[in-house]
Order: structure tokens, then C-alpha cells, then sequence
């Protein structure tokens, strides 16, 4: 965890090595832990545009979800990611639950 840590920091310091407040967090992170330091030391950079990510949702709890990271080419920087559920799983059964409390009910629909 600490070397996958380390990958992602030097990738954003990669995209401003000038920022201090970062340059100042890797000098700390450099002197308080020897597992930083050696991931540090090894210079592997991969961005990771494709993988899973597990988080927890306070009121649906944890989900495990597939990602695909996409960069915006009109805004230098800018990312999109896209997160989904396996079909069929607890955690599309959890978005869809949170996906129920914000869609329109039939009389909001015929309303409009």
C-alpha cells in the first residue's frame, strides 16, 4: 500500500514540481517512514486509469467498484472517472438503493 502511496503522490508531483506544500509532505514522509522513503527511491510511476476501488458509504456501507479513469484533452489536469457495480452484486444493489432516494417519483414526472 505504502509503494501503490508513493506512485500516486510522485505522479502529482510530476505535474507541479514546483508546488511546496507537496515538496514539503515528501520531505516529511522521506524522514518518518523507511517504507516511503525505499518506494520513494524507487521512482515507479503509473498513473492507474483502470482498477477497483472499495469504499464505505455511511448509510449503504461498503461497495466494490470497477473503474475506468479518463483524461478530459480540453482541460490539462482534468480526469473523469467512471465507477461501476457488478451486475447483480450487494454493491449495485447498494447504488441503487441510493439511486432510488434522488429519482423523481410519477407525480413529479407528470408535473413537469
Amino acid at each position: 500500500m505504502c509503494r501503490l502511496r508513493a506512485r500516486l503522490v510522485r505522479t502529482e508531483a510530476g505535474r507541479d514540481p514546483y508546488d511546496r506544500a507537496l515538496t514539503d509532505l515528501i520531505g516529511e514522509l522521506s524522514t518518518r517512514s523507511e517504507r516511503f522513503r525505499t518506494a520513494w527511491a524507487a521512482h515507479n510511476v503509473r498513473q492507474h486509469r483502470t482498477g477497483v476501488k472499495r469504499l464505505h458509504h455511511p448509510d449503504v456501507g461498503d461497495l466494490t467498484l470497477a473503474y475506468e479513469s479518463l483524461e478530459v484533452t480540453a482541460d490539462a489536469g482534468l480526469r473523469l472517472n467512471a465507477y461501476t457495480a457488478e451486475p447483480g452484486s450487494r454493491s449495485q444493489e447498494a447504488l441503487n438503493l441510493l439511486a432510488s432516494w434522488t429519482a423523481p417519483s410519477n407525480a413529479d414526472l407528470h408535473q413537469a
